[in-house]
């Protein structure tokens, strides 16, 4: 009896109420046919008995996470924004090939990927004024080569004007772009928060870096920071937010309690790329004006050593073991490796100008791209020897693998 009545409220459950309510997390993570899927399943259960009940629903689930797996098993990518060329190349890490190449991002310079790896987060260096379309393809210099690229000189004149630049949200998954956010001026540089919750971009004409909540696709803080923000990057936790503020020669750490800054280390001349290693206790800035780069104590926040760059460094990444700084230095020609314990140093001649790099994961090599060569260089981070190169077609800039 008790069986016979368990069935029957079995065919008249509706499982749909099963399902989780649309949200961040089910746009981006529960697809459209993944929950075809699950509603074809549960749909049997009407048929069902009470001992064919728990069976259907885990089947139904069984089914959703083989999707997912399925999903979750695209290749092993870098996605490479390419500036002018008003687009974002995909390489496949194991081929060290450009499998695809995603179109309609203008001026594309700052790239991140939410850390749960559903969504590419696009920055624009076109800037417009508000309610006015941004052209496919900016006409003549590329809008990356601004003057607030390279911040040399911190008496230049920074314009503070009412121009939007546009922040693409692009789904991983199909390539699809999900939301167009509006933010006060061109952006350089991107960064995830550590949740997945906040994309922070600097601007370096309005002297400011833009808080975006993902959840919403809403700018919630612009930030004032010091003079001309160039690179943005979060501490593991979320607390911090750490900007390179290449006109006053610092760093500004905000608190993402309430998106203020709380406080400022002055380090060299014209800072410019971050790399962040919490599990170093350790910030490496890389200063463009004096070749060198800063390594910051994370606790104390203050610089606790000097290293030498190479003249004009740009590009600076960690090993995955934490135990060698790499650092491209454009005026040298020079991709540099510092061993951080004992300070040895290791070059090797890439030329015209390494540009931007990174250290890929699991690959044991770095990419480092050229300003002047339509292509990657690929070097073993072990031996510092040239393995290879990529065309990419252009000049690569914020990689993210």
């Amino acid at each position: 009896m008790v069986a016979g009545l368990f069935a029957t409220e079995a065919e008249n459950f509706d499982l749909t109420l099963l399902l989780p309510e649309p949200s961040y997390k089910d746009l981006f993570g529960f697809e459209r046919m993944e929950r075809v899927m699950f509603q074809q399943s549960i749909s049997r259960v009407s048929e069902a008995r009470a001992t064919g009940l728990g069976f259907l629903i885990m089947a139904a689930y069984f089914a959703m996470a083989a999707l997912s797996s399925a999903s979750a098993g695209e290749r092993n990518v870098v996605f490479v924004p390419m500036g002018g060329n008003n687009e974002i190349a995909v390489i496949d890490v194991d081929t060290n090939k450009v499998v695809e190449r995603i179109t309609g991002v203008p001026a594309v310079h700052g790239l991140a990927k939410t850390p749960d790896g559903k969504l590419l987060i696009a920055g624009s260096f076109t800037e417009v004024e508000p309610g006015a379309t941004i052209p496919e393809r900016p006409a003549g210099v590329s809008a990356e080569d601004h003057a607030a690229h390279h911040a040399k000189s911190a008496s230049r004149p920074v314009a503070k004007s009412a121009v939007i630049s546009r922040v693409t949200f692009i789904k991983v998954k199909d390539r699809s772009v999900v939301r167009r956010v509006d933010v006060p001026g061109g952006v350089h540089h991107v960064a995830a928060s550590p949740n997945g919750f906040f994309a922070a971009v600097t601007h370096p004409n309005q002297d400011a870096v833009s808080v975006i909540d993902i959840r919403t696709f809403t700018v919630v803080a612009t930030v004032k920071t010091g003079a001309v923000p160039n690179y943005a990057a979060f501490s593991q936790d979320g607390a911090r937010l750490y900007i390179s503020d290449s006109g006053d020669n610092s760093v500004s750490i905000v608190r993402t309690a309430n998106w203020r800054v709380s406080d400022r280390v002055k380090v060299g001349e014209a800072p410019e790329h971050l790399v962040v290693r919490d599990d170093l206790g350790k910030m490496f800035v890389n200063n463009v004006g004096d070749g060198t780069v800063s390594v910051i104590d994370l606790k104390h926040l203050a610089v606790a050593k000097v290293l030498k760059g190479g003249e004009d460094p740009h590009g600076i990444d960690v090993s995955e073991g934490g135990r060698t700084l790499f650092v491209s230095a454009k005026g040298a020609n020079k991709l540099i490796a510092i061993d951080l314990s004992s300070g040895d140093r290791r070059e090797l001649t890439l030329a015209p100008q390494p540009y931007h790099l990174a250290v890929i994961k699991g690959q044991g090599v770095i990419y480092v791209s050229s300003v002047e060569l339509p292509k990657l260089w690929v070097v073993d981070a072990k031996t510092l020897k040239l393995t290879g190169t990529i065309d990419v077609g252009g000049k690569g800039h914020q990689l993210v693998q």
